[in-house]
């Protein structure tokens, strides 16, 4: 196993507590490679995430027959890199297969001894949901490497899928990371006043102070910070009448839970426990609300990496269970810095899952998300439709955008035609969605555009083409509609 400490030495682990680097040296498994030896293979699936403890790794792939040396991976580099390589970005590598699915993206050799840490797919989702403090160093490393894999491979249709869906994670995790660091770190500091409120408190209690304390009424959860506010005046000067240090902090505290000036004027606890008393109670409900803000933001970490996962399940199977709006709301998550000013429609039915490929079909959804937000420039309503019709889910997206020109409705399929601007489209988004839905999935895939509505269908078939659904009925038609308007930002 490898020491809490040398993990700390890793700048993808430097922020974490001493608590969530034990846990992690207890999780990943030590590996250690000879010169030559070769870590995995270009289109190798990825099994593992792998932190870099000493030694170097060379990052190589085949393009037009020769080999091109993409990165090199140096535990300990001596100073910036010239290429604007971020530093952390030497002490990991794996985390694209790990976030998308899929196969390595090049071939890992080690260069001399070299040492590493490997966690598996599950420990790595692990790892963003309990320590989120590591997406602030690895979201940025992921974006520069899908930069440089591109200029590198040329392979930008992929990789541009991949970027949007970083962009989407780094927007929607900023929020929760930061709350969870902020909470951390308060949490620190209050839980060391605890203590010594604590110890205090059980010196100086009578069991008859005890009592009185428990007879206080509070909340189990904070109030209106607006009422609470209107009160922690008036707290504020009988603590500080009775001379409790930082009277000011522990009374808006106190005002938040409920407690009232009137009860803890007639507070039954002896005068020389009365300090004691009061510093405990405040200190043990901020604790209490510290812990319950780190348990949210981590549980909205854990829940937007979930969507992350739906969005780039990979499937290997040729047929597969897809849940459409299920794949559609994890798109939209992946999209949501684009979707910032756009309302969201939702009419979706109920509809079973449909035989097919849920990275495949995310893909088809990605495009016409993003070709309706790009079309509306960013201020509109994207509407999202499903039903079911003669045998098919149908999924309609649509925009109110100013719509597209009739002489180009019969090209939009065609490889390298694009509506956008110059540099904005490579041509190839609905000509590959149209591949995906018509000839993967045996489905259909139609467009019709006025100004103000323009609506791609996607037409998918309830039972497979290729093995027919064996023991599960299609049930009847879903009636139950209902409208939802998505919060704008």
């Amino acid at each position: 196993m490898v020491s809490p400490g040398r993990l700390r030495a890793v700048e993808l682990f430097a922020g974490l507590t001493d608590e969530q680097l034990r846990w992690l040296a207890t999780q990943g498994s030590r590996r250690e490679l000879a010169d030559g030896t070769v870590l995995f293979e270009d289109g190798e699936e990825g099994a593992y995430f792998y932190v870099l403890l000493s030694g170097e790794l060379l990052i190589t792939k085949v393009i037009d027959g020769q080999e091109n040396v993409m990165s090199r991976h140096v535990a300990h580099p001596a100073g910036p890199d010239p290429d604007g390589k971020p530093s952390a970005a030497n002490q990991f590598t794996g985390e694209l297969p790990m976030l998308v699915g899929g196969g390595y993206v090049a071939k890992g050799t080690a260069v001399g001894r070299t040492e590493l840490i490997a966690y598996d797919r599950s420990t790595f989702f692990a790892i963003l949901a309990r320590c989120p403090q590591v997406c602030q160093v690895l979201l940025p490393v992921l974006a520069w490497r899908i930069r440089s894999y591109e200029r590198l491979s040329g392979r930008g249709a992929l990789l541009e899928g991949l970027t949007t869906m970083v962009a989407g994670l780094m927007h929607e995790l900023y929020n929760p990371v930061a709350a969870a660091i902020r909470a951390a770190g308060e949490l620190t500091a209050t839980t060391a006043s605890l203590i010594d409120w604590a110890v205090r408190w059980g010196q100086e209690a009578t069991p008859a102070d005890r009592v009185a304390l428990a007879r206080l009424t509070i909340r189990d959860c904070p109030g209106d910070a607006t009422l609470g506010s209107e009160i922690a005046g008036e707290i504020t000067d009988i603590l500080a009448g009775r001379g409790v240090p930082r009277p000011a902090e522990l009374a808006l505290v106190l005002a938040d839970y409920g407690v009232e000036p009137g009860q803890l004027a007639a507070l039954g606890v002896r005068p020389r426990s009365f300090e004691a008393a009061v510093s405990f109670l405040a200190y043990s409900l901020q604790v209490r609300e510290l812990a319950a803000e780190a348990h949210e933001a981590s549980r909205r970490v854990a829940a937007l990496v979930e969507s992350a996962r739906t969005f780039a399940n990979a499937g290997r199977t040729p047929c597969q269970e897809a849940d459409i709006t299920e794949g559609l709301e994890a798109t939209l998550v992946m999209h949501a810095a684009k979707l910032s000013g756009i309302t969201v429609l939702r009419d979706y039915a109920k509809v079973p899952p449909v035989p097919g490929n849920p990275a495949e079909l995310n893909q088809v959804w990605g495009n016409l998300i993003d070709n309706a937000a790009d079309a509306m420039d960013g201020r509109g309503e994207l509407r999202l439709r499903v039903f079911r019709e003669t045998g098919s889910a149908v999924i309609e997206i649509g925009d109110n955008g100013p719509g597209i020109p009739a002489d180009e409705l019969s090209r939009l399929f065609q490889p390298f035609f694009s509506t956008k601007d110059i540099g904005r489209g490579t041509g190839l988004g609905l000509y590959l969605s149209r591949d995906i839905v018509v000839h993967r999935h045996h489905g259909s895939i139609d467009v019709t555009s006025v100004p103000g509505d323009t609506r791609f269908s996607v037409r998918l078939p309830l039972v497979s083409t290729v093995t027919a659904w064996s023991g599960r009925g299609l049930g009847s038609p879903a009636t139950d509609r209902t409208w939802r308007v998505a919060d704008k930002g």
